[in-house]
């Protein structure tokens, strides 16, 4: 059972991160004018992240409507009090690129995204630093190869085989040292 954050101690919302739980919590209810407004205010973003992890404009497009079909149907999952409905609809994003990335067996740092980034707003940029700097800290944390482990399987989209492999490390041991990881991350970060 995911952990919950205790809502009286939680930190105020910003006015855009609240405005768009509610639209897509109205998506969960069947509502297509709040799913075409959540679209325009964060597929050029989510486009971003899908060109990140693929690298060619075409592929990504096609990724993006996976991600946003996905989205549709699995708004009514989506729970305000786990997560911002941005970090849900960036990580169902993520997943569906890596997914295509992995299909396709290419796992090379992709540069040519910086190009096709969408300018974040203000509040963006500073929600993005509070996150990373949270997550940086937390990932301090652990031991080197934990880092290490996590970083290449979570940001460069590989396999628990492929970094077992690449580390000739046993299948089983590559797995529990990630999960061991994950489970004090997730601690650390109130989750």
């Amino acid at each position: 059972m995911p952990i919950r954050p205790n809502t009286a101690e939680s930190a105020p919302r910003e006015p855009e991160v609240q405005a768009q739980d509610v639209l897509l919590q109205a998506c969960g209810s069947g509502n297509r004018l709040a799913f075409e407004t959540l679209y325009c205010a964060t597929s050029a973003r989510l486009f971003g992240i899908c060109l990140y992890y693929l690298g060619n404009r075409a592929e990504a497009e096609e990724v993006l409507q996976e991600a946003y079909t996905s989205i549709w149907l699995k708004a009514s999952s989506f729970d305000p009090g786990l997560a911002s409905a941005y970090t849900w609809l960036a990580t169902i994003t993520r997943h569906k690129a890596i997914d295509r990335r992995r299909a396709r067996r290419v796992h090379e740092p992709l540069e040519a995204a910086t190009q096709w980034a969408a300018k974040d707003t203000v509040i963006d940029s500073i929600e993005r630093e509070r996150q990373g700097n949270a997550i940086d800290r937390c990932l301090a944390t652990l031991a080197e190869d934990q880092q290490r482990y996590i970083r290449v399987a979570f940001f460069e989209g590989c396999s628990y085989a492929e970094l077992a492999e690449r580390h000739s490390i046993p299948l089983g041991t590559m797995k529990s040292c990630i999960r061991r990881g994950l489970l004090v991350l997730r601690g650390c970060l109130g989750l």
